[in-house]
């Protein structure tokens, strides 16, 4: 554990099992948007260990199951920064569970292709 991490010592557990845990994420992009967090400190992804990987992604899946019954969203984006050049801003492994909802704005398409918003709509529209 690393002293001055926020996501060594989380406020609000939501979910959890013994390699990592959900929490809200302080500065939401939309209702309900959760954080996947190893347990371990350890800044990247692919730092992470095999039994990491699988509990982080179990609890994925939890996190989904977890926001259809508490905001009902139209969708999710789910992602994970890896390095500055990423945007990680927090130096510990988390994957954000994004809900999504009809109208929260103009035209989605692209979705994640947004992190580089002028490479985010590729397609024609007709």
């Amino acid at each position: 554990m690393a002293e001055s991490c926020l996501l060594c010592t989380p406020q609000l557990i939501v979910l959890e099992n013994e390699l990592a845990y959900v929490c809200r994420d302080s500065y939401p992009v939309s209702p309900g948007h959760l954080l996947v967090v190893t347990v371990r400190h350890v800044a990247d992804y692919f730092d992470t260990t095999e039994n990491e990987r699988i509990a982080i992604m179990e609890l994925v899946h939890e996190a989904k199951d977890y926001l259809v019954k508490a905001h009902s969203p139209d969708g999710f984006n789910v992602g994970v920064n890896c390095g500055t050049a990423a945007g990680q801003s927090v130096p510990h492994v988390h994957i954000h569970v994004i809900p999504r909802y009809q109208g929260d704005m103009e035209d989605p398409r692209g979705g994640v292709r947004g992190v580089i918003p002028n490479k985010q709509k590729y397609h024609r529209s007709n």
